[in-house]
């Protein structure tokens, strides 16, 4: 596999919902071409968190 450009790239991701931090300092990579899910139960912020 070659080096390349990563589709999605984030470092240091923090979100914070009425001051309960759901996400803290989270680093990612997803390289092209991967499938990618975000799961978590019902109320996580998984909607409000825009990669």
């Amino acid at each position: 596999m070659t080096a390349s450009t990563p589709a999605v790239s984030a470092e240091g991701l923090v979100k914070a919902f009425a001051g309960h931090r759901a996400v803290d300092g989270v680093d990612l990579v997803v390289e092209a071409g991967t499938v990618f899910g975000v799961l978590g139960p019902n109320g996580a912020g998984k909607t409000r968190c825009h990669l």
